[in-house]
């Protein structure tokens, strides 16, 4: 029984196979083709050689009638009856057929196979040529013969004097054709055989540029090598080495990435917990340790994990944010009062930073959004304009909206980002200044998550900097949510 089934199964891959398939297409063109072709031919000889044996009868008929009509032999006194009689015979030898001469009353004058002279001939194609004076012919598919009919004319009065009917077998041409379609046939065979050939040769000159992509993808190395091999066989393989090249190149970033958040996270998490430690084994391991430097150690750790707790709920709101990427809760909002909102939450963290936090919009602007989503994007773009500030600089949020989209711009007198540090802001973990970053608490988790607020809601954020001056990120996102 699993011999039957592991059968079965190898036999649907064959019939699933390219080759096969290419294979089988090239053996039935050949095949009709040929077939087409032979048939052809041999349909197109029996037409030629019937026209040809038509044409014959009517001209060697014509020429009898011409002679009948210079040696009067259809006159009662005539002396040509004995040659007329010879003549027949031969001209009947030489069709392989019967000829008869049928006078105006159509009765029999002479007849090659002596059969029917002194009677009464009355045909259908007798009486047309007799009355229309013209030439009469007809093949009869069925028994084989061609019967032809051409008019005895007098020279000087053109009037009818009678008819030489021929009716001539077409047995030879029948078994030429026989003859012929036997060779044919044997041809036939042959050919097929050598199609079976060419078609086992053209699918496998078509499929090895295939197998070959199928080597160089399974000899990558640890999944991402890019393969080396080109494979110009045809321009489809050369596009699909590049395409595959491409693609193990994103998935090698999308991995090194990977590698890279995983460790991230791992030291963001682990450091919080090292300094706890650290401060927690100071007080285990000393006496008598004074009020003073014990609660110092403990602000420390209260720091330590309020940190902790920070790059936690960071970490939980992008995985949220990925995870609900396409369900957001979408409601009309109202835009100007919910960023006034943000600047009225942050402004007790810019006033402690002695930075002056202000806030414009031309006109009101409703939108469908999700609140919660673009509170957040927005609140992190206007404290990090807070946080890597200068003491007495600005941090300015503007609204502007057209019909179609609304614009959220955040710009301030910060620190600025070095222009090598502006297409890698939005990664997790990325810090342009490690170290100040870590003084004022920044996880780098705060742009991806801005990031992907506004591609959930199928917006666009850029950001423009001189180091030294400040930045602007520009926020623009659709007034109506545009759903899948």
């Amino acid at each position: 029984m699993k011999t039957i089934i592991s059968f079965f199964i190898q036999k649907s891959k064959i019939l699933k196979s390219l080759k096969f398939r290419i294979f089988v297409l090239v053996v039935l063109v050949g095949f009709f083709s040929i077939s087409i072709v032979s048939e052809s031919i041999l349909a197109n000889y029996h037409s030629r050689a019937l026209s040809t044996q038509t044409t014959n009868a009517l001209n060697q008929s014509r020429v009898l009638a011409n002679h009948l009509v210079k040696t009067n032999y259809l006159e009662k006194d005539s002396d040509s009856a004995l040659d007329i009689k010879e003549e027949l015979n031969v001209f009947s030898s030489f069709f392989n057929g019967r000829i008869m001469v049928i006078d105006s009353n159509f009765v029999v004058v002479a007849d090659s196979y002596n059969m029917s002279v002194g009677k009464y001939m009355v045909s259908k194609e007798i009486i047309g040529c007799a009355k229309n004076n013209s030439t009469v012919q007809q093949y009869d598919s069925k028994n084989h013969y061609i019967e032809t009919a051409v008019p005895i004319t007098d020279d000087d009065s053109k009037a009818v004097m009678g008819v030489v009917f021929l009716s001539t077998s077409t047995e030879n041409i029948i078994d030429n054709v026989d003859v012929l379609r036997r060779k044919v046939g044997i041809l036939r065979v042959a050919l097929v055989f050598l199609i079976i050939l060419l078609a086992a040769f053209v699918s496998w000159l078509l499929v090895e540029p295939f197998v070959k992509i199928t080597k160089a993808i399974n000899s990558v190395d640890n999944g991402f090598g890019v393969p080396e091999e080109k494979i110009p066989d045809y321009i489809e393989t050369v596009d699909i080495m590049d395409a595959f090249s491409k693609l193990l190149t994103r998935m090698k970033t999308v991995d090194d990435s990977r590698e890279e958040f995983v460790s991230n996270v791992s030291h963001e998490l682990k450091t919080p917990l090292a300094s706890m430690k650290v401060l927690s084994d100071s007080i285990r391991s000393s006496d008598n340790v004074p009020i003073e430097t014990y609660k110092e150690f403990m602000d420390d750790i209260a720091d330590e994990v309020d940190r902790e707790n920070t790059i936690i709920n960071d970490l939980l709101s992008l995985v949220k944010m990925d995870k609900t990427a396409g369900k957001p809760n979408i409601a009309s909002v109202d835009v100007n009062l919910m960023s006034e909102q943000i600047i009225k939450r942050l402004r007790p963290i810019a006033d402690k930073n002695n930075v002056e936090l202000m806030f414009e919009a031309d006109k009101p602007i409703i939108a469908e959004i999700d609140e919660t989503k673009m509170t957040l994007a927005i609140s992190n773009l206007v404290e990090n304009a807070i946080k890597y500030n200068k003491p007495g600089g600005w941090v300015k949020l503007e609204l502007e909206a057209d019909h179609q989209f609304f614009s959220v711009k955040v710009a301030d007198s910060g620190i600025g980002i070095p222009k090598e540090s502006l297409d890698h802001i939005y990664e997790r973990f990325y810090r342009v200044d490690k170290s100040h970053s870590r003084e004022i608490g920044g996880t780098g988790l705060g742009l991806a998550i801005t990031r992907n607020a506004i591609l959930l809601h199928r917006g666009a954020i850029k950001a423009t900097s001189i180091e030294g001056e400040g930045t602007t990120f520009v926020v623009r996102i659709p007034i109506k949510y545009v759903y899948d």
